[in-house]
């Protein structure tokens, strides 16, 4: 059994309420856009992390971190890939990678929208995107994830808001 905290798109913002949220977890996995690789050191140095990187990651988080992941956990296929795009809509090539692979759990960030769903036209393969941890976006609420992969099984699934954003100063 492993307890898993994912999010997505901190752009260099760590809300410190990570540390509370993710206390539990034996791994965090981050989908991109992490913005700095000293907060890609600090969740490093509180929980083992699996990361990728995004668009907006330089080239010292690109050194430390891959375009895609593929493993195998508690007997499930993961995949992440920063820019996924959605069931119907999913990205080229994310969509060959899906092919080829066939992962239980398909992952990725980029939309800064939260969405959780089954894809029925893969195998009911789970379709995660933790929406937006960081305060940069267009996103109204800081999202995260946590749940708990046990032989085979997704459990205790649940969506975690961090608070809103950033105030807006007219």
């Amino acid at each position: 059994m492993k307890k898993i905290g994912l999010m997505s798109d901190t752009h260099s913002h760590l809300d410190e309420k990570i540390f509370e949220v993710f206390k539990e977890v034996d791994e965090i996995w981050h989908a991109g856009d992490i913005g700095s690789i000293e907060l890609l050191d600090q969740l490093k140095a509180f929980k083992p992390t699996k990361a990728i990187y995004g668009n907006i990651d330089d080239a010292t988080i690109r050194l430390c971190t891959s375009f895609d992941l593929f493993f195998e956990m508690e007997g499930l296929k993961i995949y992440i890939n920063h820019y996924g795009g959605t069931p119907k809509k999913y990205d080229f090539r994310a969509l060959e990678k899906l092919n080829d692979y066939q992962p239980d759990i398909f992952i990725c960030g980029h939309s800064h929208i939260l969405r959780v769903l089954r894809d029925t036209t893969r195998n009911n393969m789970l379709f995660v995107n933790p929406g937006a941890c960081g305060v940069h976006g267009f996103h109204k609420v800081k999202t995260c994830v946590r749940f708990t992969l046990d032989a085979g099984k997704i459990k205790d699934f649940e969506v975690v808001e961090l608070g809103a954003r950033a105030k807006i100063n007219l």
